[in-house]
């Protein structure tokens, strides 16, 4: 929460933009885009005021889908982090949509910025819940506690190295309590409002109620939709942060204090910015894309979750295709993306036992085009989670 010289040097234009029409009313423009002079330093925080203003200049009004995506419905999600290892796809920009399943993408590949952006202004303010949270709590079982709730242990640092496993029974046999949330919710409102992003009595009132769910349904809440009735399939909480990847390890970025570390570290420095933006939109995306060249940043990993198969089904897939090929990219980046079956049948790529199958494909393959369906392109030269691969 606090800034570096060599960053305020970098983005004065931007800053000097949000002075004169202010955050929330830039949310969402169109117009030409301030100038930002200057490399991002490595290491170097990101000031609160530069932090709302970026999320400001990238953002387009907020948009509608049917669900609550509190969590994730993913249970795959983790079972391409050994391809990413092999790719070597690390630093840049990662930019995701969705809740928190994204720092287990970012814990894995450590990018030097990350865009966490969705059609659903909602999104963007469960962001700020988790970003206080994740701040405010040294260690994961102090994270876990307070989203749920829930006294931490005395000894908090002694859990450090315990696993997740045990950091989840803790959450699991300690009760809400009522005390600890109340004081908890004003101190979070508090620190909220301080990054500067305009919050209104709305939003602090939606706020409120997600963080309600996570202390209702703790470590067994599960992903919601309007309308429709619950999948068995969907995982619990307490599943995704326990998930392994292909290899059997516990890798979700709660499953270590250091891969914790990763994702504390960036949103303490304030380079995990919330956007709201729609992927085949006319202005987020290219806005971040000129935002990403301005601090000399090449995009390493785009996580779509599932969200190109609405896009194919509403004629629009090809405007996000084109949005995506305005960024400056890595020559081995990647999109991972989410499948789920209902979509058109079994992945070749399915790992038995889960629903979701999760893949990676070259950001180039997506760029050249020519998929005949929305099948096609999630099965078009995705790279071989088995299979050491080659950066191209």
């Amino acid at each position: 929460m606090s800034g570096g010289p060599g960053w305020s040097a970098a983005v004065g234009r931007i800053l000097a933009l949000a002075a004169v029409c202010g955050a929330a009313a830039c949310s969402g423009a169109t117009g030409g885009s301030p100038e930002m002079p200057g490399a991002i330093g490595p290491g170097e925080p990101i000031s609160d005021s530069a932090f709302a203003a970026i999320s400001a200049r990238i953002s387009e009004p907020g948009g509608y889908f049917d669900t609550d995506n509190l969590i994730s419905n993913e249970d795959g999600y983790l079972k391409v982090l050994g391809a990413l290892d092999r790719l070597k796809v690390r630093g840049g920009a990662y930019v995701g949509v969705g809740p928190d399943q994204n720092f287990s993408y970012i814990a894995d590949i450590r990018p030097d910025i990350a865009f966490i952006v969705d059609i659903r202004r909602d999104n963007l303010l469960e962001q700020l819940l988790l970003k206080t949270l994740i701040e405010r709590a040294p260690t994961r079982v102090q994270f876990l506690s307070g989203l749920t709730g829930r006294p931490a242990p005395a000894d908090t640092a002694g859990w450090r190295a315990r696993s997740i496993d045990d950091v989840v029974a803790y959450v699991d046999t300690t009760a809400a309590d009522s005390t600890t949330v109340l004081a908890l919710r004003l101190e979070l409102a508090r620190d909220m409002q301080s990054y500067g992003i305009p919050l209104s009595p709305e939003d602090m009132a939606t706020i409120r109620r997600f963080h309600g769910e996570f202390i209702r349904r703790g470590m067994s809440l599960r992903f919601t939709s309007a309308g429709r009735a619950p999948r068995p399939y969907y995982p619990t909480y307490r599943g995704l942060v326990t998930e392994t990847d292909l290899d059997g390890n516990q890798a979700s970025y709660l499953s270590s204090a250091e891969r914790y570390g990763v994702v504390r570290g960036l949103e303490r420095d304030n380079r995990v910015i919330p956007v709201v933006g729609d992927l085949a939109g006319d202005h987020a995306l290219h806005e971040m894309a000129t935002v990403l060249r301005e601090m000399g940043l090449q995009l390493t990993a785009f996580y779509t979750s599932n969200v190109e198969f609405y896009l194919w089904r509403a004629s629009t897939f090809t405007t996000w295709v084109e949005n995506l090929s305005a960024f400056p990219a890595t020559s081995n980046a990647v999109v991972i993306r989410s499948f789920f079956p209902n979509f058109g049948g079994a992945h070749p790529s399915a790992v038995p036992g889960y629903h979701a199958t999760q893949t990676l494909q070259p950001v180039a393959v997506l760029e050249q085009g020519g998929f005949s369906s929305y099948y096609d392109l999630v099965t078009k030269d995705v790279i071989d989670l088995r299979i050491p691969a080659v950066s191209r």
